[in-house]
């Protein structure tokens, strides 16, 4: 049997960051992750990053190639009945913004960071079950080499996405699950092509939202709005082209076309576990809640909940003040829910709802006039897209 202080399930953003602070803060962890670290690595996923992660990164010692690779972005732009609005993100939040970064890559950097500090990272370990939450918490597993393990530990921290074994543990008559699915998915792509904009494109259209985003100088990512059952052997480059220059077209606007190397359909769904807490395990990241992309809010507020828990596990296991613990899902649950506000509230703004009526379409429209036109209005956008404060 292996002792820790805390046992931390999954090695996606949540748990890499989460093991990164309590190593700052000289408190023990051991990180079982299902999936091998080429997996984790080479899957692509988009990423937004709020001011606060940058700086959480930058801060922490895992920011350097962040600083040297992202895109600083100080605004994006809100297009709809053929013209372009941009959100001054810089000038309406005192200076902050927002750096496109890609998930993938932000998990090599920690990757990277814990192993280069001696952590104990178990990849490709499954049959992972909990046992004892109220009382003095197990974890068994079976390791890769297929030998059974069993890892004892003061806390465990359940980071293992929609889908992990973490949620499932806290009793379903203990607690609450806030599920609201949207009836339609994001069709994304990833193209060989130079950047079309500067910075990023929310559209809407009557054909559906379109989203005009970038990954590196020559690889771009771009959403369209697509029915969530629809299936991406029905779209031929041209036919995805088509569809994205109709969606973001006006004022001569036109995307700049490329290879198309990757094609996927991304559900809409919003999703919050109530509590995030049961016993000794604490729940993060999308082990606890789902929020639509249109945002930009997942991989930031799973960074938030880890920020939040290790600052409560180190009060804890240095002096015994258990509040930040007793608190944490309250104080995690105020931030996701105004980040699932905003998430839902760009979603419902910018896309196509088939049993739409002509005054939804029009106040659809009346909002996004209101956001482009007044500033104290742009500057809720811009508040909420650069990211609340973490504390």
């Amino acid at each position: 049997m292996t002792r820790t202080q805390v046992g931390i399930i999954g090695a996606g953003p949540a748990g890499l960051m989460l093991s990164h602070l309590l190593h700052l803060a000289g408190i023990e962890s051991v990180i079982l992750e299902s999936r091998s670290r080429k997996a984790i690595e080479e899957t692509i996923r988009a990423g937004v990053l709020e001011q606060n992660t940058v700086d959480l990164m930058v801060e922490t010692g895992v920011g350097a190639r962040l600083q040297r690779e992202g895109f600083v972005h100080h605004g994006f732009e809100f297009r709809f009945e053929g013209h372009g609005h941009r959100i001054d993100l810089t000038g309406l939040t005192g200076g902050r913004a927002i750096t496109v970064y890609p998930q993938h890559e932000v998990l090599k950097d920690l990757v990277e960071a814990r192993l280069a500090a001696g952590a104990d990272i178990r990849f490709e370990t499954r049959d992972v079950a909990l046992h004892d939450l109220t009382s003095t918490p197990r974890i068994t597993f079976t390791g890769v080499d297929g030998q059974p393990g069993e890892l004892a530990c003061a806390f465990i921290a359940g980071c293992d996405g929609s889908y992990g074994v973490s949620r499932p543990a806290i009793p379903a008559d203990k607690r609450r699950d806030f599920l609201r699915i949207y009836p339609f998915g994001w069709f994304g792509i990833l193209a060989d092509a130079p950047p079309s904009a500067h910075e990023l494109i929310y559209a809407r259209h009557e054909r559906g939202f379109a989203l005009i985003s970038t990954r590196s100088p020559d690889v771009q990512r771009m959403y369209f709005q697509c029915d969530p059952a629809d299936s991406v052997d029905n779209w031929s480059e041209d036919r995805i082209w088509a569809e994205l220059q109709t969606r973001t077209e006006g004022e001569g606007f036109r995307l700049t076309e490329g290879r198309i190397f990757q094609k996927n359909i991304v559900p809409m769904r919003s999703y919050v576990c109530e509590p995030m807490q049961y016993g000794r395990l604490f729940i993060a990241g999308d082990a606890a809640h789902t929020v639509p992309p249109t945002g930009a809010k997942g991989l930031n507020l799973a960074v938030a909940d880890v920020f939040i828990l290790a600052r409560a596990l180190e009060r804890s296991l240095k002096s015994g003040a258990d509040e930040g613990l007793q608190s944490y899902s309250a104080t995690a649950l105020k931030r996701i829910w105004r980040a699932q506000h905003f998430s839902w509230w760009m979603t419902s703004m910018l896309h196509r709802f088939e049993d739409a009526t002509a005054f939804d379409r029009r106040r659809q429209l009346a909002e996004l006039e209101l956001v482009t036109s007044s500033e104290s209005a742009a500057r809720t956008v811009a508040e909420n897209y650069v990211g609340l404060p973490l504390a």
